[in-house]
Order: C-alpha cells, then sequence, then structure tokens
C-alpha cells in the first residue's frame, strides 16, 4: 500500500482510434506507446495495480507483455465515440471493488514519467480529492476570435492588461487524474472542488492524436535534455 493508500492504476485504450488508428500499440522509441504509461504506473510505487481498459485483442496483449492485467475486454457499450472516461473508470471500478484513489493515465502522454505520478501524490493532504496534471498556457486576454466580419476581437474585455499583470491560467494535459475514488463516485467528475494541479513543463505534456503530435513527441523524447524537460 502506499502513502495514500490503495490506487487502481487505469489506463483507457479503446481500439478505434479515427485520428491515429493502432497509435496505442504503434512503437514510441523502441516500445509500444502504451508500455510508456504502464512502465510509468509501475515504477512509481504508488499503484497497488495497474489495470488496462480496451475493447482489442492487440492492445490486451501488448500490455500483457508490458506487465499491466487485462481482466477483461471493454464491454461494446463503452468502446463507442461517445463512451466518456468517466463511464469506463466506473465500470473499471465496479469491477475491482474497495479502494481508495483512481490514478488515470492517457496512454497518449508517453513523456509523464514515474516521477510525475510520485510527485502529484506528494501534493496529497486530508483535504485534497484530486491531483489533476496540467500545463502552463497563455493567458486569455492574448487569444482571439473572429468576428462576423472576419476581424480580430478579444476573448475577455480585459485587453488592455499587460501579460506580468495576468494570472497564467493553467491548460489541462490530460497526462493524469488521481482521484479519491469516494469523491469520483459522488461527483462524477475527474474535477472536483478540491482539487490540485500538478504542474508539467509543456515540453513534456504533449498529447498524441495526430501524426504531427507523434513527431512533435519523438523529437521532444529523443533531442530533449533533462534541463530542457
Amino acid at each position: 500500500m502506499s502513502e495514500i493508500g490503495t490506487v487502481l492504476a487505469l489506463i483507457p485504450a479503446r481500439a478505434g482510434s479515427k485520428g491515429l488508428p493502432g497509435k496505442n500499440v504503434r512503437p514510441f522509441r523502441g516500445r509500444p506507446l502504451i508500455a510508456w504509461s504502464i512502465e510509468a504506473a509501475r515504477g512509481s510505487g504508488l499503484a497497488t495495480v495497474v489495470w488496462v481498459s480496451t475493447d482489442g485483442e492487440e492492445i490486451a496483449s501488448v500490455a500483457r507483455g508490458a506487465g499491466a492485467e487485462v481482466p477483461w475486454l471493454r464491454p461494446a457499450e463503452l468502446a463507442t465515440d461517445t463512451a466518456s472516461s468517466l463511464d469506463v473508470a466506473l465500470h473499471a471500478l465496479d469491477a475491482y471493488g474497495p479502494v481508495d484513489w483512481l490514478l488515470l493515465l492517457q496512454p497518449t502522454s508517453p513523456l509523464r514519467t514515474a516521477e510525475d505520478i510520485r510527485a502529484a501524490a506528494r501534493l496529497v493532504d486530508e483535504e485534497t480529492d484530486a491531483v489533476v496534471s496540467v500545463c502552463p498556457a497563455h493567458p486569455l486576454t492574448y487569444f482571439r476570435r473572429e468576428t462576423n466580419e472576419g476581424y480580430l476581437a478579444p476573448l475577455t474585455e480585459d485587453t488592455a492588461a499587460r501579460r506580468q499583470d495576468t494570472q497564467a491560467p493553467w491548460l489541462l494535459n490530460g497526462a493524469m487524474y488521481l482521484v479519491r475514488t469516494e469523491v469520483l463516485r459522488a461527483a462524477r467528475q475527474f474535477l472536483p472542488s478540491r482539487t490540485r494541479p500538478y504542474v508539467m513543463p509543456a515540453l513534456r505534456s504533449v498529447d498524441i492524436d495526430t501524426e504531427e503530435d507523434w513527431e512533435m513527441a519523438t523529437l521532444l523524447a529523443a533531442g530533449a535534455t533533462r534541463e530542457m524537460l
């Protein structure tokens, strides 16, 4: 048992990816993409068990080979485009039984490390219901929308705010969600009111959904130094 209690690490990996077919088992720097998240979960020392929820036989086989458990293939109703991560998580929790925390790791974030997971867990205290990974984002005052006339207009009314006077927002990078299971069931969301941010560098926050994302992640993993990451 970890310092925060029992933890079910869950990696959801649907077989029917449309943006980048077969990405979960595609080799990323010598290992299947999903293996990076499995190894991070196992290496963190936090997870009581590492499960992969998938509807694909090939993904299941690769996941087991990387050290995860795949107790079943996901039912058809949870393998559609409309099935939510919450539905998948609750299905796994119902199957697993009592556990203190759910650690949801998306397999498309291969640059999230075991140390990231440990560091996120260190943010937990008695008042914390969730820790979610984020990365820095530009303030909304620097974003613009296009009007019906084809001109740029601000998203917010505070157009005169200087960058140094504007609190930078955090962007959810999707790499990990660590949530108390009782709160997840009650609130039915991964970001309950008492959620702490775990800040990851933007260079390790890439989420692979397209071929361009894949190329970027490959370049970052190959060429970035420890200081850069």
